[in-house]
Parts: structure tokens; sequence; C-alpha cells
């Protein structure tokens, strides 16, 4: 019963410590992002070990920035609705193999080198899911499967 107890003990320790490592920004990345959206407002961070996370309001705009362990800034996501797309991405999908499938959310996706691309979740069923990103000319440039 010692040993178990013993166990259990070092294994909830552990598993804190985990867990408050885990919780942890790296002042790094606050102050990359602060300089990058110092307008925004209703900030939450989340660190994931990978990646840290924070959603954010900025002009009235939910939106969320990805940055890595290191505090550098990947991408930044917006909710969009398709119909407010640039013709040449509505276009592109009109001309795509998915123009059959429903467009179940639309979001811009700011990336470094100021690269703004716009990736859209279609569904043809509960199992046929997919994400598919378009560039400014609304060329399909890749897709990826989702859950």
């Amino acid at each position: 019963m010692k040993t178990t107890c013993y166990f259990l003990s070092l294994f909830l320790l552990v598993s804190m410590s985990a867990f408050s490592q885990v919780t942890k920004v790296p002042q790094v990345a606050k102050d990359n992002f602060a300089r990058q959206y110092p307008e925004a407002r209703d900030i939450n961070w989340d660190n994931d070990v990978i990646n840290v996370n924070v959603r954010f309001e900025l002009d009235g705009e939910r939106m969320n920035a990805e940055y890595s362990n290191k505090g550098i800034w990947k991408k930044t996501e917006k909710s969009w609705d398709f119909d407010k797309l640039p013709d040449e991405v509505k276009d592109g999908f009109d001309k795509s193999k998915y123009v059959d499938r429903d467009v179940t959310e639309t979001v811009i996706v700011y990336l470094p080198g100021d690269v703004e691309q716009y990736r859209l979740k279609v569904e043809k069923n509960d199992l046929q899911k997919k994400y598919l990103f378009f560039d400014e000319d609304g060329r399909l440039i890749r897709e990826a499967i989702t859950l």
C-alpha cells in the first residue's frame, strides 16, 4: 500500500509540474504579439508546448494568432463570410472539383511575408470533409483532410 501511495504521489507531482509548464506563455510571444496587434482587446492565451495561441478581438473581429514556442509569429486567422471573399477566390472555388460541396467555414489566413490565403472547409457528407486553401488569385494551392 505504501508503494502505491508513493507512486500515486509521484505521478501527481510530475503531472502538476508538467501542466504548469504547458500553461506558461513565453514573454517573447507576448511582446511580439503586443507589437503586432497593439489595438487587440479581450486577449486569451493558450500554450500547448509546440505552439502558443492567442485569441483576441481587433476592430470588432474575432481572430486567432499562432506563435512558435520561441515567440515567432506563424499565422493569424480570421473567420470570414464566403460572400465577402474576393471574386477571384469565389471564382477559383466555382471552377474547382469541389464546387458541389457545401462551404461550412471560411477563414482568412495571414502568413509571414505579407501572404494572405483563404481557407474553405467543404463538406459532401459527415465523412467527406476537406480544407481548401486558395491564394489571392483564386488558385487552389493545397487541400487537407479534416475531421
